[in-house]
């Protein structure tokens, strides 16, 4: 014997069924295969009203959104970036499946298979207390240090205990990877400068002393670059030391600069440009860039670590 649903279930399962959330909704970690080695990036998807309404995080630079995506064919278009006289457009063509996004990059005639997966939650509580700080940076040589790529390329030097970045080279990881902590470094920045300390290689302090023109609020000094902009913003201090102490617990974070909270448990969405790669659930290293500008100088660098 057949037996019929009540109507207002009926009703209830064609308006769920209507209002099914979109396969590409979510945050998506993609690591790139390119000529020059691993490369990372992200995407942010949300139904607002019908539409999605996508974020872009690049190799490099920050994340933004994108304008005039397309779900075609069950496919989803995003037009990343437009042509101009000097170069190509860029576009991705994805589909989901097996709780994946896979697709193709397409540049000119040249094509590059994607494949994006769901980006963790890492929500983690705070340990209810940590180890005492050690040292990262032993003042007197890149014991811990290496660089990044071409070796013959870092400036990096130890001088008067300090580390010394003294031109534009290569970037420095830590040769440690860590997962949850608490940092501490202190940095002098010249007049003009910009680097940044990334946080398990993916999730970039960014720190400057340019024009503040240059920037807007979230890629400032003491943001998470292009994603939180410190709610508190300090004088600059070019040529002083600034005192930084960050704690990140799964992708809550938490910045003391020069003694003043100024992000205070926000959430970092996703990876930032310069991500060593997507792997959001595994430990990183840290590693300051070097590849912007030179003359900054870093001491007493320390981390602490959940005490089991």
């Amino acid at each position: 014997m057949t037996r019929s649903l009540p109507r207002l279930a009926l009703a209830s399962l064609l308006f769920t069924s209507a209002w099914a959330a979109s396969p590409f909704e979510g945050r998506w970690n993609f690591n790139l295969s390119t000529p020059g080695g691993n490369r990372a990036s992200w995407l942010g998807i949300t139904e607002k009203g019908g539409q999605l309404e996508v974020w872009y995080q690049p190799t490099g630079g920050n994340v933004y959104q994108v304008k005039d995506v397309k779900v075609e064919g069950g496919k989803l278009i995003l037009p990343l970036v437009s042509a101009t006289n000097k170069r190509p457009a860029v576009s991705w063509e994805l589909s989901a499946a097996g709780g994946e996004l896979k697709g193709v990059q397409k540049r000119a005639d040249e094509t590059m298979a994607l494949t994006g997966v769901r980006a963790p939650s890492l929500k983690r509580s705070a340990p209810k207390a940590w180890s005492a700080p050690e040292p990262l940076f032993n003042g007197k040589d890149l014991t811990g240090w290496s660089p990044l790529g071409d070796p013959t390329k870092s400036h990096w030097v130890v001088k008067d205990g300090l580390l010394v970045n003294e031109d534009h080279g290569a970037n420095l990881k830590s040769d440690r990877k860590f997962e949850d902590f608490k940092l501490h470094f202190e940095v002098n920045c010249p007049d003009h400068a910009n680097s940044g300390f990334y946080l398990r290689g993916r999730y970039e302090i960014q720190l400057e002393s340019e024009p503040l023109s240059s920037n807007p609020l979230e890629r400032r000094i003491g943001s998470v670059y292009g994603r939180i902009a410190p709610k508190t913003e300090l004088p600059r201090r070019p040529g002083e030391w600034d005192v930084f102490d960050i704690e990140l617990v799964g992708r809550t974070v938490t910045v003391v600069r020069n003694g003043v909270t100024t992000i205070d448990h926000q959430e970092i969405e996703g990876i930032t440009g310069g991500a060593l790669d997507a792997n959001e659930a595994e430990p990183g290293p840290f590693y300051i860039q070097g590849d912007h500008t030179g003359g900054l100088k870093f001491r007493n660098i320390t981390v602490a670590l959940p005490k089991k």
